[in-house]
């Protein structure tokens, strides 16, 4: 058994100090606040839940500051970002995916959704293994230390009507039952799950969209206002109302981005009770927009995050960014409390772990500890105004996953020089 104090911790919904926390076999035993120090371990600051990265392209770690040195558009960004995917074999993309993992956990996450379509050879051609690239992503998180659940994701077009082109290649299993075969294929573990995705209404015609798939399923939905045009063009019908009719806008099921939607979307998605993940820091860095996250969660709809593209790996930062984005929107304040943002933050049910994202006996004993007598935290309060309002990734101090010390503060400098090693090798050999 491991026994830790935690100066001051979010348990049941709100901040109590002294909570001394039993773990045994993984998973809390026992949760007392205010029961005083004894001989367990003190966690000084504040500690809360595991964080949970609901949407996540590990590759894409590769791109951070080498994206911005034009103007362009989501369509040039993606032209680069191809760049990048044309580029990586099992091997490199085992070495990357470890890294952007390892930032992850360095930043609080204890649990990642892996919106995985990196599938085959540049041509197409599936590797001897056909699951190769996706067995480098679960093995990448179990180095790591987090847990996973890989969300396998079935692309078939470039756009609807249009096969794929170029490095699309990769990503495709020619249609929607090849690509079932080989998610089949694929087996979890104790950390490891797996999931499967929709890319997009673009990328999975209707009538495939059809085919029942694994639990949870997460798509790619009105991050464009192009990809609106082109669903209404070819369908008569928006991306949600695709998804709906093919029977999977469900209570189980994740919509990436929901950022250009009609009011009969927001009623549908609320009345489903669907889970949206917004992914804030990629959706400004990519220009997408700001989507409806307070209308959303007032008809039903549960909100997730996600670091998305990782042009910053912080969830924090994409907890506040979501009330500040709304703020932008509709010029007033106060349109999310701190515990609402915390919460979303820490939906890990939304991927399949429902025994996961609190601090409460019988769940999973993932830990963050956020030092609060930072430069950026000193002062704040110490409770989840500091988690949410003042905290970054560098003022985590400890992470625990499933009972195990996964990260200490130490760890920082020698993992800034193994993300430079490896993404710089990728860029040499392009």
């Amino acid at each position: 058994m491991t026994s830790y104090v935690l100066e001051r911790a979010w348990v049941d919904g709100a901040v109590h100090d002294d909570v001394l926390v039993e773990i045994e076999d993984g998973r809390f035993s026992s949760v007392e606040p205010g029961a005083g120090a004894g001989g367990a371990d003190r966690l000084a600051g504040l500690t809360i839940p595991g964080l949970a990265n609901c949407h996540s392209h590990a590759f894409h770690r590769a791109l951070r500051g080498r994206t911005q040195r034009e103007r362009g558009t989501f369509w040039t960004w993606r032209e680069q970002m191809y760049a990048v995917a044309a580029r990586l074999d099992p091997d490199s993309y085992l070495a990357l995916a470890t890294v952007t993992f390892r930032e992850m956990v360095a930043a609080g996450v204890t649990c990642v959704g892996e919106f995985h379509y990196l599938h085959h050879q540049p041509d197409g051609t599936p590797y001897d293994d056909p699951n190769a690239m996706g067995h480098a992503l679960l093995e990448a998180a179990r180095a790591a230390g987090l847990r996973i659940t890989l969300l396998d994701t079935c692309y078939l077009t470039a756009g609807i009507g249009r096969p794929v082109e170029g490095v699309q290649h990769r990503f495709s299993d020619g249609d929607v039952d090849g690509w079932g075969e080989r998610v089949a294929a694929l087996e979890g573990s104790e950390g490891a799950r797996i999931g499967a995705a929709y890319h997009s209404v673009r990328a999975v015609p209707r009538d495939q969209m059809q085919a029942a798939t694994p639990s949870p399923l997460h798509i790619h939905l009105s991050e464009q206002v192009a990809e609106n045009e082109q669903a209404l063009a070819a369908y008569g019908l928006t991306p949600t109302q695709v998804f709906a009719e093919a029977g999977h806008l469900t209570d189980r099921n994740t919509l990436v981005h929901a950022t250009h939607l009609t009011d009969d979307d927001v009623r549908l998605i609320g009345e489903a009770r669907a889970y949206v993940d917004f992914c804030p820091t990629t959706e400004r860095d990519l220009g997408d927009g700001i989507g409806p996250s307070r209308a959303l969660h007032d008809v039903g709809a549960r909100l997730t995050l996600g670091s998305d593209s990782h042009a910053v790996i912080d969830l924090f930062e994409e907890m506040r960014a979501v009330e500040l984005d709304e703020r932008l929107a509709t010029q007033q304040r106060g349109h999310w409390t701190a515990a609402e943002l915390l919460e979303a933050s820490t939906r890990h049910d939304s991927l399949g772990w429902d025994d996961a994202g609190r601090i409460a006996v019988g769940c999973r004993a993932d830990l963050v500890t956020i030092g609060t007598d930072r430069v950026r935290t000193a002062g704040s309060g110490g409770d989840e105004h500091t988690a949410v309002f003042a905290a970054v990734a560098e003022d985590v101090t400890q992470v625990v996953v499933d009972g195990r010390v996964v990260f200490r503060q130490g760890d920082r400098e020698q993992l800034g020089r193994d993300l430079a090693a490896v993404i710089d090798r990728i860029w040499e050999n392009a």
